[in-house]
């Protein structure tokens, strides 16, 4: 039987906030999906975590977050350790203003890529799991397989089967001693303490040791579907490399190091795309349609060119 956690993380998010029974601020839930459920109260935040999340992983990546050699770069927990709720484990995290996706013209892609620059430039420490950027694309494959014969969904498992193991997360990860976020798109940045604050990186479910390169894909695969401006991807690539970024050479062509994790990136966003229409009974739109349509074309790209599997 599946418990209910939305009202007790509220009631944790109210007790780790301040001690008083009442006060006059508002509830407000940030997320609630089956990777996680986020609610704010006043300035305080309190997630619980999917279930199953191992606690002694989940632990070592809070431990990472509240090391003071990466302040200023992830966001720190209040609390050093999980509690548990009905069996999820959930984490306190101070409210920082999120991207508004509103105001495209002013998504901090310096900033991002700045700040991922700096983490993994960063040692990784000892004990470390392992990045779950190709688990997550796994479990997108897992879920477009649940969706059962669908039109779109040869191209997405040709593209998959193409990729190399380590990216379908059946082998171990290269680069197995550095450190990653996992899971880097603008969602994962917030300004702090104010609106005004710097910005930091969140949600450290995914942090990790393996292929930096996973970090940049997810904007270079949407540079190569053409759905992020060129211009705003040579922000983000300039702005890594300007910072002394280790995921791609410093100069020269970036796409032989991004080669694999943006079609991996490709095909995780692909896959999702036709499961959340399955779900919700509606055609694929044109956002939607993109991504698939580049799985079709990168099957036949050669290796190198990732940057024109969608053109």
């Amino acid at each position: 039987m599946t418990v209910d956690v939305l009202p007790g993380l509220v009631a944790k998010a109210r007790g780790a906030a301040h001690a008083e029974p009442a006060c006059a601020h508002p509830d407000t839930v940030l997320a609630d999906r089956q990777d996680g459920t986020v609610v704010r109260h006043a300035d305080t935040v309190a997630k619980a975590h999917a279930p199953g999340t191992d606690p002694g992983e989940l632990a070592r990546r809070l431990a990472v977050a509240a090391d003071p050699a990466l302040a200023g770069i992830l966001l720190s927990p209040l609390r050093p350790a999980p509690v548990d709720l009905h069996g999820r484990l959930v984490t306190f995290w101070p409210y920082g203003t999120p991207v508004d996706p509103e105001k495209p013209e002013a998504a901090p892609w310096e900033a991002a890529a700045t700040l991922l620059a700096r983490l993994h430039r960063a040692p990784a420490p000892d004990g470390l799991p392992a990045m779950r950027g190709p688990a997550k694309a796994a479990r997108a494959i897992a879920r477009l397989g649940a969706v059962g014969p669908h039109p779109a969904a040869t191209p997405v498992l040709r593209a998959w089967a193409g990729l190399p193991a380590w990216a379908r997360a059946e082998a171990v990860m290269p680069a197995m001693t550095t450190l990653c976020h996992g899971d880097l798109h603008l969602g994962q940045l917030v300004r702090h303490p104010a609106a005004t604050g710097p910005w930091h990186l969140i949600d450290v479910d995914d942090l990790g040791v393996g292929d930096q390169a996973w970090d940049l894909a997810r904007p270079a695969a949407w540079y190569a579907c053409g759905l992020l401006p060129p211009e705003e991807w040579t922000r983000f690539l300039t702005a890594y490399r300007h910072a002394g970024g280790p995921a791609v050479p410093a100069h020269g062509d970036p796409w032989p190091a991004l080669d694999v994790a943006a079609r991996a990136l490709t095909v995780q966003t692909a896959a999702l795309a036709i499961a959340k229409s399955a779900a919700e009974e509606r055609p694929l739109d044109e956002v939607e349609q993109a991504v698939i349509d580049a799985c079709d074309r990168m099957s036949g790209a050669p290796p190198e060119l990732a940057h024109d599997f969608a053109k």
